[in-house]
């Protein structure tokens, strides 16, 4: 019996490595039902390892609410902020948060930038303080209010790495 885990959004993971909180969206898992395979732990590793990978361009921190020390994966193009369970960026326990696109967070490969966007819920997002009309680049550290919490914007693909960079040296 292997110790695979299938979370409520299809994705499958290590029990014994993650415990029961599911590594790619971050949401402890409903049910432990470990998946009966029958398969040796290599064959379960292996099958983890063939999973899509998204790399990781830079993180949202909670600063401040209920998450506070929670830290969220930002990944290539478009990233959806909301409580419900298919959005890229789900913050639990902030109810003041819409539970669908509140926010949107996009990592622009070919301009190298991160942006902010409101989204399409009632909720307002504030960027430094001052609420988010319009589409606006992110800078290193800035700060983001979304609901009763706060966060804190860090980058890690930009001016000075880029995933596909990497991928040419390694060619």
């Amino acid at each position: 019996m292997s110790n695979l885990i299938r979370c409520q959004n299809g994705h499958l993971f290590s029990a014994r490595r993650y415990g029961t909180v599911c590594p790619y969206c971050n949401v402890e898992t409903a049910t432990k039902e470990k998946k009966e395979t029958g398969q040796s732990d290599v064959d379960a590793e292996e099958l983890l390892f063939l999973e899509e990978v998204q790399p990781v361009c830079g993180w949202l921190v909670c600063i401040a609410g209920p998450r506070q020390g929670k830290d969220y994966k930002i990944k290539r193009g478009k990233n959806f902020i909301g409580r419900a369970d298919d959005m890229d960026i789900q913050i639990l326990g902030d109810n003041k948060i819409d539970r669908r696109n509140h926010a949107i967070i996009v990592f622009d490969p070919k301009k190298k930038e991160t942006v902010l966007l409101p989204g399409s819920s009632n909720g307002l997002v504030y960027l430094q303080g001052d609420a988010l009309y319009e589409p606006k680049v992110l800078n290193t550290y800035d700060t983001i209010e979304i609901g009763n919490s706060r966060f804190t914007f860090v980058p890690f693909c930009g001016e000075h790495f880029m995933w596909e960079d990497m991928e040419k040296e390694n060619e």
